[in-house]
């Protein structure tokens, strides 16, 4: 069932059911959710099995904003236990919005949303259907909704409500409804940081980079290690289309449309550079600010995937750190 989020009653609506244990589809500013009750085991694993989801990969629990009962200050108390300190000046710093952070877990709460760890990720959105949910749902006893990005494992996140839609089709109304509270303004998921042992490990890259983190924690943040929990988005293949994604250089792009020429078939190209191509490639201008990519990257590969190509060849990103966020999902959707 799909519903206009701008309508009070939608909202109304999408709190009960997850209040009743079922799944709701939301907006997020980074992608759109599969949510459901985090304290609900049975509902969380309805997340897992529609999903195709390993039941040990866990899920992100999204928190209602503010100080009201409900709100994001009481919640992380429910969810988790010895917050550090720098982990509180984060959540100050970028919540709401597009940070995850990784915290040790209180043993009796989400042990299912969390995939069995002793650890749970947890975040405030800034969306504000989003916020306008978490409320409405706090109001009626959820106290955070897991929710890991509305597609397929390991298929390419979603952005609209219509790609929810689509990657859940064999859903009925009576299992999921989907909030439409149109594109996703940021577009690629949250910045990931561990901080359940004593200092901030940058787990997944997003839109928020490791100097601003670094600047509002004042501590150093150090990269994944062999020792750090599992985490949403971490495996090395992930985001991936049908069509198998390449990345390279402007250089080796052209070169590779002048070696094919009129032979090129059944390609895709998504590059910041002019590039030449035969007639029967596909190209598509990629935007050269980092947060406008970042935008539509999702979007742009499902729309490349449904022409009926083999191959989309990406042009890689530069190496600025704002272009970190993008460049993790394009590489982990090459793997």
């Amino acid at each position: 069932m799909l519903l206009d989020a701008a309508d009070p009653s939608a909202i109304a609506q999408a709190a009960q059911r997850l209040a009743d244990g079922s799944l709701v589809g939301l907006p997020t500013e980074t992608v759109y959710g599969l949510g459901a009750d985090a304290d609900n085991a049975t509902a969380v694993r309805a997340i897992f099995a529609a999903k195709g989801r390993p039941a040990d990969h866990p899920l992100i629990v999204h928190l209602a904003p503010g100080d009201a009962p409900g709100g994001w200050r009481s919640a992380v108390d429910h969810y988790a236990r010895d917050i550090p300190p720098f982990a509180l000046r984060l959540m100050e710093a970028f919540w709401p919005g597009p940070l995850t952070l990784i915290l040790p877990r209180r043993p009796d709460v989400a042990a299912v949303a969390a995939g069995g760890q002793d650890s749970v990720g947890v975040r405030c959105p800034s969306h504000p259907v989003a916020q306008a949910l978490l409320r409405a749902s706090a109001a009626r006893g959820v106290r955070g909704v897991a929710a890991p990005s509305a597609n397929r494992f390991g298929r390419v996140s979603p952005t609209t409500a219509a790609h929810v839609a689509e990657e859940f089709t064999a859903l009925g109304d009576d299992e999921l409804l989907i909030l439409d509270g149109g594109a996703c303004p940021v577009g690629i998921e949250s910045t990931i940081v561990d901080a359940s042992r004593g200092h901030p490990v940058l787990m997944r890259p997003g839109m928020i980079t490791a100097e601003q983190l670094q600047a509002a924690c004042g501590l150093p943040v150090r990269p994944r290690d062999e020792a750090a929990p599992r985490a949403s988005g971490t495996l090395a293949s992930h985001y991936a289309p049908n069509a198998k994604v390449r990345l390279m250089d402007a250089r080796m792009l052209q070169t590779a449309l002048d070696v094919l020429g009129k032979d090129a078939r059944h390609i895709a190209v998504y590059a910041r550079s002019r590039l030449r191509a035969g007639p029967g490639v596909v190209l598509r201008p990629m935007p050269a600010d980092a947060a406008a990519c970042a935008h539509e990257l999702f979007a742009v590969l499902r729309e490349l995937d449904a022409t009926g190509v083999r191959l989309i060849w990406v042009e890689t990103p530069p190496p600025q750190a704002e272009w970190d966020g993008v460049r993790d999902r394009l590489d982990r959707a090459a793997a």
